[in-house]
């Protein structure tokens, strides 16, 4: 009985370990639809001569980009070098032509000028990271930018720099060359265009940018803390999926070391000097660098999030990490080559990189904090890091400053000048037809008919309905306007000087969605747009206020064309509470089996805040909603099918498509627009001993119509959830196969020295699966001193449980793993000595093969080898 328990066990694992590699191979290997453009360009790569005597520039070389097709003299270019000075840093095995499409974008965006200017809410710097007393100044951009990037790149060889830590240190010295190598080369620019005569203009540079590419990141952080590198010669380095914190792969103990190494003086680097009675002497040593790093997302599967954090090596006063699933304009996840072909990420990154150069000295901001704050309102969105409505309503009120002008905006109120919008985009008063007076918690509007609609907040926002929300396509300023009015008026002579309107419509944050269907014809109904910005107001918000307006801009006439039509905005008072739904472990593995259904009546809250208590990271979940109704009772139709079909298409015309946010402590914000059927993902590691207890949790908000009802699902997708297992925890699963066939070998070479019965690899693996005592309590002991540890020092808990359970699945896995090997190779043995009996049998005719093979069936390694040695026997006599 026993035998065959253990044969069971065996047999349990190898299947639980076949089902997940074939379900992560069907996920992992279907095409991605990163959703990205392609970017284009002409590019020129023209050689920078190296100086005499330097050694570290034998084997690679450095290059200045150039685009345009027109052939160029490279000696009369170089003389007229007058720009910023950028150098790319390749990764492993990368290329120095990867820059050309980041170089290419900042030419196009050097001549284009600035991007567009919105009024959506802008991202700020916290408080954490020095967010005070920023001069306001350097965001007022013209209309074109100082002066252009010049882009240089270096040739590393294509080296696999990821493999070595010597090839690192080897790169970032010859980078540390480039870098003193691309600041002589301007001087010796200027002097050549002083001795031809020619006028010279603006200062020298005095620093390099630095952008690299995966491992090529890491390489441009250890170049700067190199002993030769000169004073302030780096002061900004931007990093495309780089690992900051460890290997991806640490095939080496001198890449670890080196890593460690490395990260260990940029620790340092950021201390200052005090002297023992807490003066400070001197600023850090790295007190003048900023570091960003821009993370691929979830789709990146070969440099983590995790990985690519800062945190503990660069203090958030001098960098942050963002993932481009959250970067503004971007909103995508992708690959980690597509990170630098990507036009949409490109192109916000050239732009970045011009806005950081100051207009006055037409070089970068000295002041690391401007630098920063540059970075954070070019990067980040305006959307708060957590949609907790109960305990984050504050975020848009901090920002309101304390002291505040008045100023007569369009409708006739006043409003502080902070918040209002400019008199370049306003409106006349007199275009608004007539106000409206809202007298339910939900107002809509379908199109730009120039009404101003007053909602209650005392009347509309009681019984516990303290939060107000509001999602449009309609752009702030220019399409709507949002005040909070002490009292009803028309204008301001109607108030005392000591209460003020306040304009609140620079608190709408911009999200991602996709286009807006167009009117095929005056008159004619299209599918509800879009939402393209979402606004909230908490309890906090609206404190000392009596009503709320919303005014919405008059139509535009476009000459010879039809008016837009898909204008939306819907906007509720709602209670948070009503909205919140709670999905626990158990839940959530059974719904991989039984979807979990939920059923969204009609007036039902426009925000759902949907906590799973695992991570969507380990375990995905794919979430649809198909509209069950939208007002309309009968739709008359004789075929259900068919009414079916035009029933949901009615109510897209009626309700705008629901969106789904996502936040992750590590990786940041996730935005799933036109959601009815999606899988919602994250790039988390859980389950690791360094995570805290509440990092486990993902929160999912869902904005979804309140005009119609809805039929949700939320399943836990079996494909996407192998594949995420086996790519956070593919590493721990190797390293316990190794441990795995290492206790194999240490059984039988027990069973050698006192000679007891061989046994088989595959019973070894059996042993294994019990799970012996004494190894039980060896496992659980580090847990119980860590634990200790962190008791003792005030810090976080650990997720045990999840910890726990992830470590003995990859223990399990494990095993199946090479039990599946040891099957996959007896049965090649099998097919080998099956083929060698039928070949002798037919050309020799010989008997002792048949008798040999089933005495020894037994152990088919066994059964090869006697059936040959009594074959040759036979053949002897």
């Amino acid at each position: 009985m026993e035998g065959f328990r253990a044969k069971l066990r065996v047999a349990t694992t190898v299947i639980l370990a076949l089902w997940i590699g074939i379900a992560a191979l069907y996920s992992l290997l279907k095409p991605i639809s990163n959703g990205c453009v392609m970017t284009y360009m002409y590019p020129t790569y023209i050689p920078i001569s190296s100086t005499e005597g330097a050694s570290s520039s034998a084997r690679y070389a450095l290059y200045l980009y150039h685009e345009g097709w027109k052939k160029i003299d490279f000696e009369e270019h170089l003389k007229q070098l007058n720009g910023v000075p950028v150098l790319f840093i390749p990764g492993n095995a990368g290329s120095y032509k990867q820059v050309r499409s980041l170089a290419a974008e900042s030419d196009r965006a050097y001549q284009g000028g600035p991007l567009e200017h919105s009024f959506y809410q802008e991202a700020s710097l916290t408080l954490e990271e020095g967010g005070v007393n920023i001069d306001a100044s350097i965001f007022h951009s013209s209309n074109q930018y100082t002066r252009r990037l010049d882009w240089f790149a270096v040739d590393l060889e294509g080296e696999h720099s990821a493999m070595d830590g010597q090839i690192l240190e080897e790169h970032a010295e010859y980078v540390v060359y480039a870098i003193h190598r691309i600041l002589d080369q301007y001087r010796e620019s200027q002097d050549a265009r002083e001795r031809e005569g020619a006028a010279t203009s603006g200062s020298l540079p005095k620093s390099v940018i630095l952008v690299g590419h995966s491992v090529g990141g890491f390489v441009a952080r250890a170049a700067i803390i190199h002993p030769l590198l000169r004073k302030s010669a780096v002061e900004t380095v931007l990093t495309l999926s780089s690992p900051h914190q460890s290997p991806p792969l640490a095939l080496q103990p001198s890449l670890g070391n080196y890593f460690a190494r490395v990260n260990d003086e940029w620790r340092k680097g950021y201390e200052a000097h005090t002297t023992p009675t807490g003066h400070r002497v001197s600023n850090s040593r790295l007190s003048h660098v900023v570091v960003v790093s821009i993370s691929a997302g979830y789709h990146d599967y070969q440099v983590r999030s995790k990985i690519e954090s800062l945190d503990g090596i660069v203090p958030p006063t001098h960098g942050f990490m963002i993932s481009s699933t959250g970067m503004k304009n971007v909103w995508l996840s992708m690959e980690h080559q597509a990170i630098l072909w990507c036009n949409q990420l490109v192109v916000q990154v050239s732009h970045t990189l011009l806005s950081l150069i100051d207009s006055r000295t037409g070089q970068p901001f000295l002041d690391t904090r401007q630098r920063l704050a540059m970075f954070s309102r070019m990067l980040r969105s305006g959307t708060p890091q957590s949609f907790n409505w109960m305990m984050q309503s504050h975020l848009f009120h901090q920002s309101t400053p304390a002291s505040i002008k008045d100023a007569k905006d369009a409708t006739g109120s006043q409003a502080p000048s902070s918040s209002s919008c400019p008199s370049t985009v306003q409106w006349s008063a007199e275009g608004l037809d007539k106000d409206l007076y809202i007298q339910t918690a939900t107002v809509t509007v379908l199109a730009m008919d120039g009404k101003r609609r007053w909602l209650d907040i005392q009347k509309l926002g009681a019984n516990g309905k303290d939060h107000f929300i509001f999602v449009t396509n309609l752009a702030p300023c220019t399409g709507v306007r949002i005040h909070l009015w002490p009292e009803k008026g028309k204008s301001t002579t109607d108030l005392p000087g000591s209460k003020r309107i306040l304009e609140v419509t620079s608190k709408m944050v911009h999200i991602p969605s996709r286009a807006a269907p167009r009117q095929l014809e005056p008159g004619s109904q299209t599918e509800q747009a879009p939402p393209s910005a979402v606004f909230q107001l908490g309890p906090e918000d609206m404190r000392g206020f009596r009503f709320l307006t919303i005014s919405v801009a008059p139509t535009p006439t476009i000459s010879g064309r039809p008016p837009p039509a898909v204008s939306m905005a819907v906007g509720q008072f709602f209670n948070p509470q009503e909205g919140e739904r709670e999905f626990s472990s158990q839940s959530m593995l059974l719904s991989a089996y039984s979807p979990k259904d939920l059923f969204l009546k009609e007036d039902h809250p426009l925000v759902f805040n949907l906590t799973f208590a695992i991570s969507l990271g380990l375990l995905p979940i794919t979430l649809s909603l198909r509209t069950a109704s939208c007002g309309i009772q009968n739709s008359g139709f004789a075929n259900e099918e068919a009414g079916d079909i035009e029933h949901s298409r009615l109510c897209k015309m009626r309700c705008f498509p629901p969106v789904a946010l996502a936040w992750d402590p590590t990786s940041g914000l996730y935005v799933f627009p036109n959601l009815f059927s999606e899988t919602i993902i994250i790039d988390s590691s859980p389950a690791l001993w360094s995570y805290s207890q509440g990092s486990e949790k993902t929160i999912v908000v869902l904005l979804v119509d309140p005009h119609c009802s809805y039929k949700t699902s939320v399943s836990v997708s079996v494909t996407a959830a192998a594949s995420r297992f086996l790519l956070l925890y593919g590493s721990q699963i190797a390293g316990l196969s190794v441990a795995v066939v290492f206790f194999a070998l240490m059984r039988q070479a027990y069973a050698w020295d006192y000679y007891l019965p061989m046994p088989s690899m595959l019973t070894v693996v059996e042993y294994n699966l019990q799970m012996p005592f004494p190894f039980l309590l060896l496992a659980i002991l580090p847990i119980l001193v860590s634990l200790f540890h962190s008791f003792l020092m005030s810090q976080p808990f650990p997720p045990i449980m999840s910890f726990a359970v992830v470590s003995l699945i990859c223990y399990v896995l494990a095993n199946g793993l090479i039990a599946l090997l040891i099957l996959v190779s007896q049965l090649v043995f099998y097919v080998t000595a099956t083929a060698h009996v039928f070949i002798k049998t037919r050309l020799v005719g010989s008997l002792f093969i048949t008798r040999c093979e089933t005495e020894y069936s037994d152990d088919f390694f066994h059964t090869f080898f006697k059936c040959y040695r009594l074959e040759k026997v036979g053949k002897k006599k």
